[in-house]
Protein backbone atom coordinates (compact mmCIF):
# COMPACT_ATOMS: atom_id res chain seq x y z
CA UNK A 1 0.00 0.00 0.00
CA UNK A 2 2.82 2.44 0.79
CA UNK A 3 4.31 1.76 -2.34
CA UNK A 4 1.68 2.32 -4.29
CA UNK A 5 1.44 5.92 -2.09
CA UNK A 6 4.83 6.39 -3.83
CA UNK A 7 4.49 5.77 -7.40
CA UNK A 8 1.30 7.86 -7.64
CA UNK A 9 2.72 10.91 -6.03
CA UNK A 10 5.95 11.38 -7.95
CA UNK A 11 3.85 11.12 -11.31
CA UNK A 12 1.46 13.65 -9.80
CA UNK A 13 4.15 15.80 -8.35
CA UNK A 14 5.97 15.76 -11.80
CA UNK A 15 2.88 16.88 -13.44
CA UNK A 16 2.21 19.80 -11.24
CA UNK A 17 5.67 20.63 -12.07
CA UNK A 18 5.25 20.48 -15.66
CA UNK A 19 1.78 22.61 -15.49
CA UNK A 20 3.90 24.96 -13.81
CA UNK A 21 6.67 25.37 -15.80
CA UNK A 22 4.54 25.59 -19.08
CA UNK A 23 2.12 28.43 -17.52
CA UNK A 24 3.42 31.49 -18.44
CA UNK A 25 3.05 33.36 -15.16
CA UNK A 26 5.22 31.06 -13.25
CA UNK A 27 8.19 33.22 -14.16
CA UNK A 28 7.31 35.87 -12.56
CA UNK A 29 7.83 34.10 -9.43
CA UNK A 30 11.56 34.06 -10.50
CA UNK A 31 11.46 37.91 -11.45
CA UNK A 32 9.21 39.46 -9.89
CA UNK A 33 8.46 43.36 -9.95
CA UNK A 34 7.40 45.44 -6.97
CA UNK A 35 6.28 48.99 -6.43
CA UNK A 36 4.95 48.47 -9.96
CA UNK A 37 2.54 51.14 -9.85
CA UNK A 38 4.81 53.87 -8.01
CA UNK A 39 7.03 52.40 -11.49
CA UNK A 40 4.01 53.15 -13.72
CA UNK A 41 2.92 55.72 -12.56
CA UNK A 42 6.61 57.80 -13.17
CA UNK A 43 7.28 55.50 -16.24
CA UNK A 44 4.13 57.67 -17.72
CA UNK A 45 5.40 60.44 -15.90
CA UNK A 46 8.56 61.06 -17.14
CA UNK A 47 8.56 58.84 -20.45
CA UNK A 48 11.22 56.23 -19.22
CA UNK A 49 10.80 52.79 -20.22
CA UNK A 50 8.67 50.94 -17.02
CA UNK A 51 11.40 47.90 -17.23
CA UNK A 52 14.47 50.08 -17.38
CA UNK A 53 13.76 51.55 -14.17
CA UNK A 54 12.85 47.96 -12.76
CA UNK A 55 15.95 46.72 -13.67
CA UNK A 56 18.02 49.12 -12.21
CA UNK A 57 15.83 48.70 -9.10
CA UNK A 58 16.79 45.07 -9.41
CA UNK A 59 20.23 45.32 -9.92
CA UNK A 60 20.44 48.58 -6.94
CA UNK A 61 18.38 46.74 -4.21
CA UNK A 62 16.19 43.72 -5.49
CA UNK A 63 13.35 45.84 -4.63
CA UNK A 64 14.46 46.12 -0.71
CA UNK A 65 13.89 49.87 0.75
CA UNK A 66 16.25 51.55 3.17
CA UNK A 67 18.85 50.55 1.60
CA UNK A 68 22.45 52.88 2.12
CA UNK A 69 25.17 51.73 0.04
CA UNK A 70 28.91 51.45 1.63
CA UNK A 71 29.47 55.22 -0.13
CA UNK A 72 26.07 56.38 0.95
CA UNK A 73 23.94 56.08 -1.89
CA UNK A 74 20.17 56.12 -0.38
CA UNK A 75 16.96 54.15 -1.18
CA UNK A 76 15.79 51.54 -3.69
CA UNK A 77 16.99 53.23 -6.75
CA UNK A 78 19.95 54.04 -4.34
CA UNK A 79 20.59 58.09 -5.43
CA UNK A 80 23.50 59.78 -3.83
CA UNK A 81 22.47 62.57 -1.28
CA UNK A 82 23.69 65.17 -3.50
CA UNK A 83 22.12 63.88 -6.63
CA UNK A 84 18.81 63.87 -4.93
CA UNK A 85 19.68 67.61 -3.94
CA UNK A 86 20.39 68.54 -7.59
CA UNK A 87 17.50 66.84 -9.00
CA UNK A 88 15.34 67.97 -6.76
CA UNK A 89 15.86 71.73 -7.19
CA UNK A 90 16.59 70.80 -11.20
CA UNK A 91 12.75 68.87 -11.21
CA UNK A 92 11.58 71.77 -9.33
CA UNK A 93 10.20 68.22 -7.01
CA UNK A 94 8.32 68.16 -3.90
CA UNK A 95 10.89 68.85 -1.54
CA UNK A 96 12.25 65.67 -0.05
CA UNK A 97 14.83 65.06 3.08
CA UNK A 98 17.69 62.26 3.00
CA UNK A 99 15.09 60.50 5.47
CA UNK A 100 12.42 60.73 2.72
CA UNK A 101 14.67 59.16 -0.32
CA UNK A 102 16.03 56.25 1.70
CA UNK A 103 12.45 55.25 3.38
CA UNK A 104 10.01 56.03 0.89
CA UNK A 105 9.97 53.92 -1.99
CA UNK A 106 7.74 56.38 -3.52
CA UNK A 107 10.08 59.04 -3.56
CA UNK A 108 13.03 57.92 -4.54
CA UNK A 109 11.09 56.01 -7.56
CA UNK A 110 9.75 59.96 -7.91
CA UNK A 111 13.80 61.28 -8.10
CA UNK A 112 15.31 58.33 -9.34
CA UNK A 113 13.09 58.15 -12.75
CA UNK A 114 13.27 62.06 -12.81
CA UNK A 115 17.09 61.95 -12.93
CA UNK A 116 16.91 58.69 -15.61
CA UNK A 117 14.64 61.17 -17.95
CA UNK A 118 17.75 64.18 -17.74
CA UNK A 119 20.31 61.03 -18.63
CA UNK A 120 18.57 60.29 -21.40
CA UNK A 121 17.87 63.81 -22.84
CA UNK A 122 21.85 64.25 -22.24
CA UNK A 123 22.39 61.15 -24.19
CA UNK A 124 20.00 60.86 -26.68
CA UNK A 125 17.91 58.30 -25.30
CA UNK A 126 20.78 55.65 -25.55
CA UNK A 127 19.61 53.38 -22.66
CA UNK A 128 22.87 51.66 -22.34
CA UNK A 129 24.36 55.11 -22.01
CA UNK A 130 22.08 56.14 -19.60
CA UNK A 131 22.68 52.82 -17.43
CA UNK A 132 26.02 53.67 -17.60
CA UNK A 133 25.86 57.53 -16.22
CA UNK A 134 23.56 56.34 -14.33
CA UNK A 135 26.17 54.31 -12.62
CA UNK A 136 28.99 56.20 -13.07
CA UNK A 137 27.84 59.44 -13.95
CA UNK A 138 27.45 61.51 -17.17
CA UNK A 139 30.95 63.45 -16.75
CA UNK A 140 32.39 59.96 -17.31
CA UNK A 141 30.38 58.59 -19.55
CA UNK A 142 30.74 62.20 -21.94
CA UNK A 143 34.73 61.23 -21.68
CA UNK A 144 34.16 57.64 -22.61
CA UNK A 145 31.89 58.11 -25.81
CA UNK A 146 34.06 61.88 -27.03
CA UNK A 147 37.88 60.12 -26.33
CA UNK A 148 36.35 57.09 -28.52
CA UNK A 149 37.07 54.53 -25.28
CA UNK A 150 33.15 53.24 -25.81
CA UNK A 151 31.21 53.47 -28.41
CA UNK A 152 27.40 53.22 -26.16
CA UNK A 153 27.22 49.57 -27.35
CA UNK A 154 26.69 46.41 -25.72
CA UNK A 155 28.87 45.18 -28.09
CA UNK A 156 31.81 46.96 -26.93
CA UNK A 157 30.68 47.57 -23.06
CA UNK A 158 34.32 45.89 -22.28
CA UNK A 159 35.95 49.29 -23.05
CA UNK A 160 34.57 50.71 -20.14
CA UNK A 161 37.68 51.31 -18.03
CA UNK A 162 35.59 50.95 -14.76
CA UNK A 163 35.09 47.38 -14.00
CA UNK A 164 31.39 47.75 -11.48
CA UNK A 165 30.04 49.77 -14.46
CA UNK A 166 30.75 47.33 -17.32
CA UNK A 167 29.00 44.49 -14.65
CA UNK A 168 26.51 47.10 -13.89
CA UNK A 169 25.41 47.23 -17.44
CA UNK A 170 24.97 44.09 -17.80
CA UNK A 171 23.06 43.12 -15.17
CA UNK A 172 20.69 45.45 -16.07
CA UNK A 173 20.58 44.31 -19.20
CA UNK A 174 20.13 40.84 -18.49
CA UNK A 175 17.01 41.68 -15.94
CA UNK A 176 15.25 44.06 -18.75
CA UNK A 177 15.50 41.12 -20.88
CA UNK A 178 14.12 39.21 -18.70
CA UNK A 179 11.37 41.46 -17.27
CA UNK A 180 10.53 41.84 -20.97
CA UNK A 181 10.40 38.39 -21.99
CA UNK A 182 8.14 37.29 -18.58
CA UNK A 183 5.68 39.90 -18.83
CA UNK A 184 3.42 41.07 -21.80
CA UNK A 185 2.70 44.45 -20.08
CA UNK A 186 3.71 46.31 -17.43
Amino acid sequence: MRMAKKRFALPLFVLVLLALFFNSGWMSWVYPISYKEEIRKQSESYHIDPFLIASIIRVETNFRPSKESRVGALGIMQLMPDTAKWAIKQGKLPDATPDRIKHEPETNILIGTWYLRNLSDQFGDNSLEVVAAYNAGPGNVKKWIESGQWDGTLENVRNIPIGETRHYIQRVVYYYNQYTKVYETF
